[in-house]
């Protein structure tokens, strides 16, 4: 039986420092060696780029788009295929749009929610009876992990990031309920909550409009490959959650103290002015919203 990791979004990002650390465990994760390492993502030239630049041959590249349903049943008919163990699911690809949610295209909503919800919960079904033994053999610090990466958006509603918010918050808490249910197998389900991360998404979220971060979130965005080493640390002491960073910490304990009144009449005074005269003209000349092409994930 081959033991393996499964990494998604692994050509960039987060998902990219992931399995470069991971490709590092020449022993053991917890009690599981890895035999293979599949690095998933839609991007086959970037992520050939990443594998071969790693240079180890345990790293499969598997290019598939996880919210085309077809990608997704060839990743289940493989898996079928094969006589294995998964030992670590790293749920990492992603995207997130910015915006009023009136100027966000109906594609681009359909797909962060179909990558950041739809798919995150199928490929955590169709990975669980590979994960799951009726008796298990190892104890709680040794068994499977699951790293499902959400952020510290899904602690609260974000008006200007309505959607993205909104399907962290489901990452949240199915990865929560998840873990519970996986306890009795000693299984680990580890939700992970950054802040702004170094990585292509900003310049994605805006659709090119802005490559760095500004403000306050320009001060507290973090380095991937600190946080994957974070969260990696935190998968292997069974931690259930993982708040990275200290103002996200912050955000946190005030999402759970403050009403949600309260912190949408800030968030609303944050919030960039749209001329009145520009707002008046969309809504007495509003036309379809263009379909944007898909995009790709972060």
């Amino acid at each position: 039986m081959k033991n393996i990791a499964i990494i998604t979004g692994a050509s960039s990002g987060i998902g990219r420092s992931f399995l470069r650390l991971i490709a590092k465990e020449r022993g053991v994760y917890n009690s599981l060696p890895f035999d293979e390492i599949w690095a998933v993502a839609r991007r086959a030239d970037r992520l050939l780029e990443v594998t071969s630049s790693i240079g180890d041959d345990r790293i499969i590249p598997v290019t598939a788009d996880l919210t085309s349903p077809d990608d997704m049943d060839e990743i289940a008919l493989r898996l079928q295929d094969e006589d294995i163990r998964i030992g670590l699911l790293i749920n990492c690809a992603g995207m997130g749009f910015k915006g009023l949610a009136e100027d966000i295209s109906v594609n681009d909503i359909e797909a962060e929610l179909q990558l950041n919800c739809v798919a995150l919960g199928k490929l955590s079904r169709i990975c669980l009876p590979y994960m799951i033994d009726k008796q298990p053999c190892f104890s709680l610090s040794e068994g499977p992990r699951m790293i499902n990466i959400a952020s510290s958006a899904g602690f609260l509603p974000q008006p200007g990031f309505a959607g993205y918010a909104a399907s962290k918050a489901y990452v949240i808490s199915f990865s929560r309920a998840l873990g519970v249910e996986l306890a009795p197998y000693n299984i680990a389900v580890t939700t992970v909550c950054p802040g702004p991360v170094k990585t292509e998404f900003q310049s994605k979220a805006t659709h090119g409009a802005s490559s760095e971060f500004t403000g306050f979130r320009k001060l507290v965005a973090v380095d991937p490959d600190k946080l994957a080493e974070a969260a990696i640390k935190a998968s292997r002491k069974g931690r259930r959650m993982l708040v990275y960073g200290f103002s996200q910490k912050a955000l946190h304990v005030a999402s759970k103290v403050l009403p949600t009144s309260v912190i949408l009449a800030i968030e609303s005074k944050l919030m960039p002015k749209a001329d009145a005269s520009q707002r008046n003209d969309k809504i007495t000349g509003i036309t379809p919203l263009p379909i944007s092409s898909e995009e790709e994930s972060v």
